[in-house]
């Protein structure tokens, strides 16, 4: 449970400081019963506990993602839009899932780097998350409207990280939700 506190607590310095700010050990795991021998032993250094965070991070999207694709109670309209609803509701409480994994891509450039490949990860399982609904609708190309939707929605948490600003979720669901009905009508020859 002490380890989960620690998580959690290093997310939300991360989401209000950002990473380039947050450069210690102790920063990131807050007040705490360990010491930081203790805390060492569990994480060796800053970049070791960022790592173990953003992977917590990555469990509870996922474990979300899961929750909404196999909702009955959902369209899969509903359910491409969901994160937005989601995304709006955690930024006007000061939070801002999601955008860790892009400031990791461009805080940790290098391919190589395991904090890079989970961000890329991360990124390949909300691509894949909305491919599959979108092949459910048996659209005309899925791919290439996964592709613009998770374009939209990265374009989103990248000005999420300067601005902080939740009209900007808005805004972003509404260029989705476009997208999105004009590849439904191209589907139903509207287009042609």
């Amino acid at each position: 449970m002490q380890r989960e506190h620690i998580l959690e607590h290093a997310l939300n310095v991360l989401e209000q400081n950002g990473l380039a700010a947050t450069t210690s050990l102790q920063q990131l795991a807050g007040e705490t019963d360990l010491n930081l021998e203790q805390l060492t032993h569990l994480w060796p250094d800053r970049d070791a506990l960022l790592y173990d965070a953003l992977h917590h991070h990555a469990q509870q999207i996922d474990r979300w993602r899961q929750q909404v694709q196999h909702d009955p109670q959902r369209s899969p309209r509903q359910k491409l839009l969901a994160r937005y609803d989601v995304l709006h509701e955690h930024v006007g409480k000061g939070r801002f899932p999601g955008c860790l994994f892009i400031a990791a891509c461009s805080f940790y450039p290098q391919p190589e780097q395991p904090l890079h490949q989970l961000a890329q990860q991360q990124k390949r399982n909300a691509w894949q998350f909305t491919h599959e609904i979108l092949v459910e609708l048996a659209l005309d190309n899925p791919t290439m409207v996964a592709d613009q939707l998770e374009l939209i929605l990265e374009g989103c948490l990248s000005k999420l990280l300067i601005s902080r600003n939740v009209h900007d979720v808005a805004t972003a669901r509404r260029l989705a939700e476009d997208v999105l009905s004009i590849a439904l009508c191209r589907q139903n020859g509207a287009l042609a």
